[in-house]
Parts: structure tokens; C-alpha cells; sequence
């Protein structure tokens, strides 16, 4: 079993950053794929970001590629995702989920852990 705690949401103003943090316990670094993913009210959960330990490899949704950037701390098991110059359209609820498989993939169907999520809020 694979528990996933993120934290580091928030209020923000446009143009601003935040740093979402995902605390995984066991040995997820080495065995999994991280997953981030996000969900307005009314819109599916959509792919941001992923993140494999064993290979340091990172994946991203091409719409938020170059503002958004994942990375790890394999001593600290957690992930982290770094999110710049934020939009009101980045306003959402953010989820860390971790899938027991090396490939990385973008359905958030085919992840078998979900953290509780974090509110990101942008003001414009």
C-alpha cells in the first residue's frame, strides 16, 4: 500500500509561483511512477506531470510545458512540482498519484494511488 500526502497549495496571484509537495511512503522512488494531475469544478482530471525516480525521467502535458516543472528527493521520498508564472486558468484542485509500473503514462485511470489533493487558487 502506497500512501501519498500532498501539501504547498494556495492563494496566489497571477503570475506568481507555488510548490506543490507529494510525501510518498515506501519505497515508490524505485518501483513507480509519480503522476500529477489536476481538476477544475465541472472538467475532468487532467495530466500535468510525471515523474520516474528510478530513471530521474520527466514527462509533461504539452500545454504546460515550460512553466510547470516535477522533480524528486529520493531521500525524502517526495515529489515535488514547481509551478511559474500561474494563470487564473491554473486554478484547480492538484493530486499526486503514483502508478506501480515504470511506464509513464497520462490517464489518471491507470494509477493506482491518489493523494487527498491540494487547492491551487490564481487571482487575477
Amino acid at each position: 500500500q502506497v500512501q501519498l500526502v500532498e501539501s504547498g497549495g494556495g492563494l496566489v496571484q497571477a503570475g506568481g509561483s507555488l510548490r506543490l509537495s507529494c510525501a510518498a511512503s515506501g519505497r515508490t522512488f524505485s518501483s513507480y511512477t509519480m503522476g500529477w494531475f489536476r481538476q477544475a469544478p465541472g472538467k475532468e482530471r487532467e495530466f500535468v506531470a510525471a515523474f520516474r525516480g528510478s530513471a530521474s525521467s520527466t514527462y509533461y502535458s504539452d500545454s504546460l510545458k515550460g512553466r510547470f516543472t516535477t522533480s524528486g528527493d529520493r531521500t525524502k521520498n517526495t515529489v515535488y512540482l514547481q509551478m511559474n508564472s500561474l494563470k487564473p486558468e491554473d486554478t484547480a484542485v492538484y493530486y499526486c498519484a503514483a502508478r506501480s509500473a515504470v511506464r509513464i503514462v497520462t490517464s489518471p485511470d491507470l494509477y493506482d494511488y491518489w493523494g487527498q489533493g491540494t487547492q491551487v487558487t490564481v487571482s487575477s
